[in-house]
């Protein structure tokens, strides 16, 4: 359903460590607002809700709330260290249109 880069899986490992955490998920969720329409969720929590679907890719264990996995299904979450910016980047094949930013989508 989601995929997890190496880098992103690196970079969650690291903030998981600098954070002292041990066993965490990755929240993953779609909700609406910004210039496109719905904007990506991103945060770590140690608790499921009764509405999550629990995943797991690149040894990352993924939560996904199920209103969102319809918009998400075949994404992969990438970390970028580039010039442009540094932060996680959905790589979603459903985008039909994306803000400059990349931080929202259209389906």
């Amino acid at each position: 359903m989601i995929s997890i880069s190496d880098k992103a899986k690196n970079k969650i490992l690291s903030l998981f460590k600098e954070e002292g955490i041990s066993d965490a998920y990755v929240k993953v969720s779609v909700k609406s607002g910004g210039c496109s329409g719905l904007s990506y969720a991103l945060k770590f929590t140690s608790k499921s809700d009764i509405n999550d679907k629990i995943l797991e890719d690149n040894e990352i264990k993924i939560l996904i709330d199920k209103k969102s996995l319809l918009y998400i299904a075949g994404t992969t979450l990438d970390f970028s260290g580039g010039l442009n910016g540094k932060g996680f980047v959905f790589n979603n094949p459903n985008a039909k249109r994306t803000c400059g930013c990349g931080e929202s989508f259209a389906i």
